[in-house]
């Protein structure tokens, strides 16, 4: 098993999370906390392949996959826990999630032959797209709409970083794990500090 395989799984397992518990926290049923969890875990990986033309998109027949969503909706379902605390655990999730996706977005991008600029366009909708269409399901604002959030921003500052490094020496699978952890890093950093971009 491959280093960019093992991040796309990690990915999955971590926005199902995400997308169960913020079905909780909209007090959704199980299957409620399914559709929201497979959404978060799918959508930006299935736009991206409807849009470089991959057939089947990622997940078909990818029994492995599925079950990692099942399990991070079952492993919400029985977490007994305060919904109030899910907000934080939905955020660092969420992070690591984008980090994992970004990296994992622009790598097959590249492996199927796009050039620099679109490869990084392809990890920052990878990475924010699965959240976004969850959020419309959950009827709250997304992400990456809200003022003062720097959330694709992170994807594509730490997607950059991992473009210029595939010109470079290090390997791939360092420069994947430093794109992970720097998407993850920024998004961390500039919510604990306010970061935001200037108004329009």
């Amino acid at each position: 098993m491959t280093v960019l395989t093992i991040i796309t799984y990690t990915g999955i397992f971590v926005f199902a999370l995400t997308g169960a518990f913020k079905a909780r926290t909209f007090k959704m049923d199980v299957f409620g906390g399914v559709v929201v969890a497979f959404v978060s875990a799918y959508g930006g990986g299935t736009i991206r392949d409807l849009l470089i033309g991959i057939k089947p998109v990622n997940w078909i027949n990818d029994n492995i996959a599925f079950a990692l969503v099942c399990a991070g909706t079952i492993f919400t379902f029985f977490l007994k826990e305060n919904v109030n605390r899910f907000k934080r655990t939905i955020f660092y999730t969420d992070a690591a999630g984008l980090g994992l996706f970004t990296a994992a977005g622009i790598e097959v991008a590249m492996r199927n032959d796009l050039n620099n600029l679109y490869a990084l366009i392809m990890g920052v909708v990878t990475a924010t797209f699965g959240g976004l269409i969850a959020d419309i399901f959950c009827n709250a604002v997304p992400n990456l709409f809200k003022r003062g959030e720097l959330y694709a921003t992170a994807c594509a500052i730490g997607g950059f970083i991992y473009v210029l490094l595939k010109h470079t020496s290090i390997s791939t699978n360092l420069n994947l794990t430093i794109c992970v952890i720097l998407v993850m890093g920024i998004r961390i950093y500039s919510k604990r500090k306010r970061l935001m971009l200037p108004d329009i």
